[in-house]
């Protein structure tokens, strides 16, 4: 992606945002470059702000919610549950949502774990924190990043064309539920709220009385069918990774 169209996307998110909005995240940029000298942080600098930079505003149809991206080396790319094409061994995450996509859609897993052509097509890959200190999940979660991903999901909630969200993690599913219930009840927009599954919990734990799962519930599928009950063109994810 050249850096006119890079600048250009993520303007589509943050060139209206509120001044607070853009002071935490300028800061917050700022600090993860200085904090560079002192830990080893992933993503690299230039690919925090990725999931805005390849999917504009007005491209949105899907939204992915993670909690925070991969901690080990070469595998955060600032896309959620995205590792790159060279990464031969994928993340659990990333093989649990494979297959489920084989099973739920009957596509064949894709041949990478880069899901940069999601990205390009509609599909927001969306961290609720934008970066991790290496060997360290959650590490990053209170440094303020929720002040920008808060404010993204919001403006996904009030986009013209309906959305379907998936919040995946255990950090995750509060923000996308709260802001699109939000806007259901107060604006009467179609964007849907989907799904709440966490893929490293495949066949699900008892944890508080509940069993949160993620095989056998046929997420994609539904996402297919309330695009098609939306009328857009439903998302044939595992035709976008080849």
């Amino acid at each position: 992606m050249d850096a006119a169209t890079r600048d250009r996307n993520i303007a589509t998110w943050l060139g209206d945002a509120p001044q607070p909005v853009c002071n935490a995240t300028n800061q917050l940029l700022e600090c993860i470059a200085l904090l560079r000298a002192e830990q080893t942080i992933y993503p690299a600098q230039d690919d925090i702000l990725n999931a805005l930079a390849y999917t504009p505003a007005d491209l949105v149809k899907v939204v992915i919610l993670g909690q925070d991206p991969y901690h080990g080396p070469n595998q955060a790319m600032g896309l959620s549950f995205s590792v790159p094409a060279t990464q031969t061994k994928l993340p659990p995450s990333l093989r649990n949502i494979y297959k489920e996509l084989k099973a739920d859609l009957g596509c064949p897993v894709p041949a990478t774990g880069d899901l940069t052509p999601w990205a390009q097509q509609g599909v927001l890959l969306l961290n609720t924190t934008l970066t991790v200190r290496e060997h360290a999940a959650n590490s990053h979660a209170k440094l303020g990043w929720n002040t920008l991903t808060d404010y993204v999901i919001e403006r996904c909630c009030q986009l013209p064309q309906p959305v379907v969200f998936f919040g995946m993690g255990p950090l995750c599913p509060a923000d996308g539920r709260g802001q699109a219930r939000r806007d259901r009840r107060g604006q009467g927009k179609q964007q849907v709220l989907f799904s709440l599954y966490a893929p490293l919990a495949a066949f699900g734990k008892s944890r508080h009385g509940r069993t949160s799962r993620f095989y056998g519930v046929a997420p994609l599928l539904h996402c297919q069918r309330v695009a098609r009950a939306k009328r857009q063109q439903p998302h044939r994810l595992g035709r976008l990774v080849s």
